[in-house]
């Protein structure tokens, strides 16, 4: 790596899907695959929400903290986005080549962010989650929470998040 790129600043949302693109009672069966069982919910149906709060922010990268990389792999999750926020997906903080499965299950969402910001090292980030079980409490500042049930289509997490990257 050149010293140019060394020296850019990296900007990093750590993104969950289950409670933030969607409502958070998402199930897998081999009859209905991955589904929702809220009536009139629909998978990623808040991304165009998520899309538009970036856009003004082409330097904002993206990592997925959410179990669907565990489960169904890296590019199976990342291919859930739509094209403009996939282009902006730089990894996920599952890595079974840095953190054993058993030891990364283990780990609350907030520290496997945390492992992952100490490994990654961005200069600014932040996190979208409807999990703040056991979130270090050094980094709650980092976290904007989402309702499982409304995600990104609460306005008040719409407002925190265009809030925050305004500081950015």
């Amino acid at each position: 790596m050149d010293q140019t790129t060394q020296s850019l600043p990296l900007w990093v949302c750590y993104f969950d899907f289950d409670g933030v693109t969607h409502d958070d009672a998402v199930y897998t069966s081999p009859e209905a695959g991955i589904h929702i069982r809220t009536p009139g919910r629909t998978l990623f149906e808040w991304l165009p929400i998520f899309e538009e709060l970036l856009a003004p922010y082409p330097d904002v990268k993206i990592v997925l903290c959410t179990s669907w990389v565990r489960v169904f792999g890296f590019e199976f999750a990342k291919h859930q986005l739509t094209p403009s926020l996939q282009s902006r997906v730089i990894g996920a903080t599952f890595h079974n080549r840095e953190t054993p499965k058993f030891a990364f299950d283990n780990m609350s969402r907030g520290m496997q962010i945390c492992t992952d910001v100490r490994r990654r090292k961005p200069t600014r980030w932040f996190a979208i989650d409807n999990d703040d079980h056991a979130w270090p409490a050094g980094y709650r500042e980092n976290l904007i929470k989402t309702d499982d049930r409304l995600g990104l289509s609460d306005p008040g997490v719409q407002d925190a998040i265009q809030k925050l990257l305004a500081s950015f």
